[in-house]
């Protein structure tokens, strides 16, 4: 993904009691504690078609800042970059009751991200303007979206930032490498969403109170999704009854077909999941059509839920055999181990397996290590894949069973909105490191409705919720759109992390990748949370890919 480097310019430190305006990377979470910092200048590295990210503090001094407003016109130099290239969003503060795991603090931190204009309806919301208290610190997320076609080169431009009394400019750089990251992301994901939970949250009711409605909703969340390079692969509606395809198709085949209107140009979702009745006509009539569309390679049943507990073998054993007789080229999905399918005899059965990062190279018997070798009889099957994905395993599913490796600075990947950015970053980076080419996350609007209050489900705060509801009344404007949080922006980034650590591979040198990637996370359990250390990281990639290449180095 991007690269943010941060270099102090010789800027004069702050004068103490004074405003305080300074930069960081996009990983860091800017808390209301955050002590003033000296001013730095922003040098982004990006290839084309990346989203670059930093952040903007802002700490109020003795006496506070009122009326602040940010703007960032556009950055110039080959080309010139400007709106809705360049995005400007206010973070807005969750207070948190209970920690996610011992040590994380309890009160308020950055999440919601409430944009300037925003990124689906092209309407002025209501970040700006804003105030910082007194002695302490508010912070701003500035998207720059390097065009598919702009210019190697360099781009210059400055964040202006006025208020009463006050004025700031920050200049910004940014590098645009020879390189271009797809629009579809060459990482699978499968994050769910449960349609009644969106409507809920936006109209107070669980149907929307109209198809017209929900789908107009949906749609506004797969579009966000899509521009988070991420696949809302369950966010359809469900109908009792055989589909009504040519309804199906009006509203839902350019989200497939990579038509449908995003800033990534030809985004189209990785993965689609069966959300019909489970009879074989149902499944029939789905690979029937996804067949005809040329969806079906992306498609797929899941057929159980860690089972034994979500669900049992002999379940997942009737629906495989369900599935496979009714839809022969429907792949099956399940999340398990492979040491499991073998024991049950479903080794051959299963298409897509989705085990826990916990448990794909744990810290307890009988994961205890890495356990990649054991898959290599499932990624070596045609048209099988391992994906990943991380549960409330990471911190601990039930109160006060946090797991004992979520020490302070080392832990597991982490979505929970109280833990370090870099934890938010890490769980494509291991993906990589496994050999998977997917990963699952199984909800993304669990607590939707009272996201803006209170997110602690399954003993962490935002497990399974990963975005807010943009209603007028929260944010302003007149339509209804999905807010992104600060943790999709950083799943974004480990996407596109994962992007560069392909292209470098593709370029020749896949020891290299791995060289990185695992000298910066040494096993799944020990995710650091120094954010500048994935920027470093990442730039080791990007240089390397650029001498790969017969580039000229990085200044």
């Amino acid at each position: 993904m991007l690269l943010v480097l941060l270099a102090s310019a010789g800027v004069l430190a702050a004068t103490p009691g004074a405003p305080t305006v300074w930069t960081e990377g996009p990983t860091e979470k800017v808390r209301p504690s955050a002590q003033p910092e000296a001013q730095r200048d922003v040098h982004l590295v990006g290839a084309r078609n990346e989203f670059v990210s930093f952040q903007l503090a802002l700490h109020g001094g003795a006496s506070g800042l009122r009326g602040v407003r940010a703007q960032l016109e556009g950055l110039t130099g080959p080309d010139t970059i400007t709106a809705p290239d360049v995005t400007l969003y206010r973070e807005e503060l969750i207070t948190t009751r209970r920690p996610s795991v011992p040590e994380a603090e309890v009160g308020p931190w950055p999440d919601p991200l409430v944009p300037d204009v925003d990124e689906i309806g092209g309407e002025v919301r209501r970040a700006f303007p804003f105030d910082v208290p007194a002695g302490e610190t508010r912070a701003l997320w500035v998207d720059v979206r390097v065009p598919e076609d702009a210019a190697v080169g360099e781009y210059h431009g400055e964040v202006q930032l006025t208020g009463e009394g006050f004025s700031e400019v920050v200049p910004v750089r940014l590098t645009v490498v020879d390189a271009t990251l797809p629009s579809t992301p060459s990482l699978a994901t499968a994050f769910l969403l449960w349609p009644p939970h969106v409507c809920l949250a936006h109209t107070g009711s669980e149907t929307c109170g109209s198809p017209e409605e929900e789908v107009a909703l949906l749609s506004a969340y797969h579009r966000m999704a899509l521009e988070h390079r991420i696949s809302l692969s369950s966010a359809f509606p469900r109908t009792p009854g055989p589909t009504d395809w040519a309804a199906f198709d009006a509203e839902w085949a350019p989200f497939l077909d990579g038509t449908a209107q995003t800033r990534l140009p030809g985004a189209r979702v990785t993965s689609v999941q069966y959300v019909g009745e489970p009879t074989a006509e149902g499944l029939a009539d789905f690979a029937r059509h996804f067949a005809e569309r040329g969806w079906l390679t992306r498609a797929y049943d899941y057929v159980g839920d860690e089972p034994p507990f979500g669900t049992t073998w002999e379940d997942v054993a009737s629906r495989v055999a369900l599935t496979r007789s009714a839809a022969p080229g429907l792949r099956t999905l399940l999340t398990t181990t492979a040491q499991e399918v073998e024991a049950h005899g479903l080794a051959e059965q299963v298409d897509v397996l989705a085990p826990l990062i916990n448990h794909f190279e744990g810290t307890e018997p009988p994961y205890e290590g890495n356990q990649r070798a054991t898959y290599e009889g499932l990624r070596s099957r045609p048209g099988a894949e391992l994906w990943l994905y991380q549960s409330c395993m990471s911190h601990g599913c039930a109160y006060g069973t946090n797991a004992p490796e979520n020490r302070p600075g080392a832990g597991w990947p982490s979505y929970m909105l109280d833990r370090s950015g870099a934890k938010a970053r890490a769980m494509e980076w291991l993906t990589f490191l496994g050999g998977g080419t997917g990963e699952l996350y199984y909800q993304t609007v669990g607590m939707l409705a009272s996201a803006w209050e209170d997110q602690f489900r399954f003993n962490g705060n935002g497990d399974g919720t990963l975005f807010y509801p943009g209603t007028p009344a929260t944010i302003g404007g007149m339509s209804h759109v999905p807010v992104a949080s600060l943790r999709l922006k950083l799943i974004r980034q480990g996407v596109q992390d994962y992007e560069w650590l392909e292209l470098v591979s593709d370029a020749g040198d896949p020891e290299f990748a791995r060289e990185v990637a695992r000298e910066l996370i040494p096993a799944a359990s020990q995710v650091p949370d120094d954010g500048d250390a994935f920027d470093a990281a990442r730039l080791r990639l990007v240089a390397r890919y650029l001498e790969l290449t017969g580039q000229p180095p990085l200044r």
